[in-house]
């Protein structure tokens, strides 16, 4: 097993399913995740030194066509209250975010039918042009390709699309029979292949995940080979299916984050709200494992409760973009310091 893992640090890959399994099952093991996130935290400093990148986090709409049996925004849920922002008020995030340091801006928001490709292609346009210098992450769910050619030619840098699992059987088992783990797939190589830096990503003990489902994960994501990477451990959300289930690990969840430091080692890697969600140093705990990203969040402070993709779900003190400075502080506690650029993926040696 030392020799399995010795190989995944030495060519941040692996041969099959089977042996990504096996490097799971050793992290159970005392000594193997410490000598992983030594490695990780290597390779995070080799790329990015000792900074770590924030994004103004805007969450624009609630609105959600899709009905993901985990999701507490999802359609079926009506106990939510709906919200969208408005153009205007998307600028003014941005404006405020501008002020505060922020030189990217992330939208993220459910499948909303309303935002059609002419609405959302404007806003684009209209965020660029006022702030030409940042970079624009969008995170919007599945649209054709068509729409996502629109929107890069539109002027958006970056895309998020998590794929929540890449296991057929675990994919139909947390979304309802309408959402396709083929077409998820097809979305994100789609944005690779249109430029766009792209952002691929799973749950950490969502129901039912073994260790070779989340072998399956790996092996997805050294194919795609993102730019990004979003891992978090799972929630449950009171008003879904899935409500009584036990959240996800923490230290599996970090110890992820290593692994695929590792597999990916120029990647850009969150700490997430729900790392911090679940452990009062998650955060720290995740950038001490190999991120070098945080997301505070520009939202406006009367929408930031009804994002409820989960279970109190932090939205105040340092998830949000006025608390920079108590960040800032507990970032630097750990030799790390926030950086407010634009913080573009660095290229492989």
């Amino acid at each position: 097993m030392a020799d399995l893992v010795e190989r995944f640090v030495r060519d941040h890959r692996l041969a099959n399913q089977e042996e990504y399994g096996e490097l799971l099952e050793s992290l159970e093991k005392p000594g193997t995740g410490e000598y992983l996130q030594a490695e990780a935290v290597k390779l995070r400093k080799k790329y990015y030194g000792d900074k770590v990148y924030v994004r103004g986090l805007i969450e624009f709409t609630n609105i959600c066509k899709n009905g993901c049996y985990y999701c507490g925004i999802n359609r079926e849920n009506h106990q939510v209250e709906r919200y969208r922002l408005t153009a205007e008020e998307i600028l003014e995030c941005c404006k405020n975010g501008w002020r505060l340091g922020f030189r990217t801006f992330v939208l993220q928001g459910g499948e909303d039918p309303w935002f059609t490709d002419e609405r959302l292609t404007k806003l684009v346009r209209l965020i660029k042009k006022a702030y030409p210098d940042c970079a624009l992450t969008l995170s919007v769910g599945e649209r054709s390709l068509d729409s996502y050619r629109r929107l890069r030619r539109a002027g958006a840098d970056r895309y998020l699309l998590r794929h929540e699992t890449a296991e057929e059987a675990h994919y139909r088992y947390l979304h309802p029979a309408s959402m396709s783990l083929g077409k998820r797939k097809q979305c994100l190589f789609t944005l690779k292949a249109l430029g766009f830096q792209t952002g691929a990503g799973f749950m950490v003990g969502s129901p039912g995940q073994t260790y070779e489902q989340l072998a399956q994960d790996l092996l997805f994501l050294k194919e795609l080979s993102p730019e990004m990477v979003g891992l978090g451990p799972f929630i449950p959300h009171q008003a879904t299916r899935f409500a009584h289930e036990p959240a996800g690990s923490v230290e599996l969840t970090v110890k992820l984050l290593s692994v695929v430091r590792v597999l990916l080692p120029n990647v850009l890697l969150p700490a997430t709200t729900a790392l911090g969600t679940l452990a009062l140093d998650g955060r720290e705990r995740g950038l001490a494992a190999g991120a070098n990203v945080v997301m505070p969040n520009l939202s406006p402070r009367r929408n930031r409760k009804q994002y409820t993709l989960y279970d109190n779900k932090l939205y105040e003190g340092e998830e949000a973009a006025e608390g920079l400075e108590a960040l800032s502080r507990r970032v630097e506690a750990l030799g790390y310091h926030l950086s407010m650029e634009r913080g573009d993926i660095t290229e492989l040696e």
